[in-house]
């Protein structure tokens, strides 16, 4: 089995990056890059190159990506091998997360129905025609499909996670040169200031951030002037200036730090320097949302709350209640 070649993988981007007058990041991540897969690489490495090689080499394939489940069909039917091989490689890279996605025909059911967060935030967005779009903690990428499908002119996702890079790489090796990219990095690996991107998405980090006013400030760093930050995270109600710090854990996660009220949402991003920031969605999580499925077969949503009463968590915390806040960086 061939060691992951990171350089054929990043390469590209890293050019891209130079030619975009972006050396100093295309240097810095080249550096990260070495250090992730050449000086400290994860022990699953080999397995998880091994799952995505098994995927059968196909005809000519034809992306969905503006539909729920991110989709591919291929020009021909997969014999009952090619079928088999498609199943186990997919089945490699289990847990699946975020999805859903369909490879011709085998169905992905993962863990978060992301496609309902897409289809509540998307209304909301300014047009994404040709705009460059950074996708903070996106997973498995999903979100960043669906990006360009709505005509993002190229998109990178970063997320450190490198179960979710091979889940990524599943389906860009299908699809070819395409402008999308995730790379394998934190927040804080970015340069500051970068003022690069027209739309930046941050779903589902922020509670996880110790500093939530510097997760803030580090996203708008991220943002042209006049761009759009698209944050969602985990509220709760509550008068200005309230937000709740679990004693330990909340729902079951170690790592969550900071879940605001609403307007003390808005009132953090008013005072790191953002304008016009407005609320344009509150949804309740549920166990139809998030759970456990054929391809997340470890504990879930339901797992994580109060049997006797599921508006709670286990912890006797109010149970997650997701705000999708936009504005602008001045």
């Amino acid at each position: 089995m061939a060691d992951f070649d990171w350089k054929a993988r990043f390469g590209p981007l890293i050019n891209t990056l130079s030619d975009d007058g972006l050396e100093d990041w295309a240097a810095l991540l080249q550096q990260q890059l070495i250090r992730r897969f050449e000086e400290r690489p994860h022990g699953d490495l080999t397995r998880w190159q091994t799952a995505l090689s098994q995927l059968p080499d196909l005809g000519s394939i034809e992306g969905h990506l503006d539909s729920s489940a991110v989709t591919l069909e291929s020009s021909q039917a997969l014999t009952s091998e090619q079928q088999k091989q498609l199943e186990q490689g997919l089945r490699g890279l289990m847990p699946w997360r975020k999805g859903p996605f369909d490879f011709f025909g085998t169905y992905i059911d993962t863990e978060w129905r992301s496609d309902w967060k897409w289809d509540r935030v998307s209304p909301y967005l300014s047009d994404l025609s040709g705009r460059r779009i950074l996708d903070v903690g996106c997973g498995s990428g999903y979100h960043c499909w669906r990006m360009h499908a709505g005509g993002a002119k190229r998109v990178i996702g970063i997320d450190p996670g490198l179960l979710f890079l091979f889940q990524f790489l599943s389906v860009k090796d299908y699809l070819g040169d395409i402008p999308v990219d995730l790379l394998p990095i934190r927040m804080e690996d970015l340069p500051a200031d970068l003022e690069t991107f027209d739309t930046t998405f941050s779903m589902g980090v922020l509670y996880h951030r110790r500093s939530p006013l510097d997760h803030l400030l580090d996203l708008k760093g991220t943002l042209r002037k006049g761009g759009e930050l698209v944050l969602e995270t985990l509220v709760v109600d509550g008068p200005e200036g309230y937000s709740l710090m679990p004693e330990d854990r909340y729902g079951q996660m170690r790592n969550v730090w900071f879940l605001p009220s609403c307007d003390t949402l808005l009132r953090w991003l008013d005072r790191t320097g953002f304008r016009n920031a407005r609320v344009v969605d509150v949804t309740t999580t549920t166990t139809e949302e998030q759970r456990s499925t054929d391809w997340m077969r470890f504990n879930s949503l339901q797992d994580f709350l109060d049997p006797d009463n599921p508006s709670k968590t286990v912890e006797g915390y109010p149970g997650p209640l997701r705000a999708t806040v936009i504005a602008e960086k001045p």
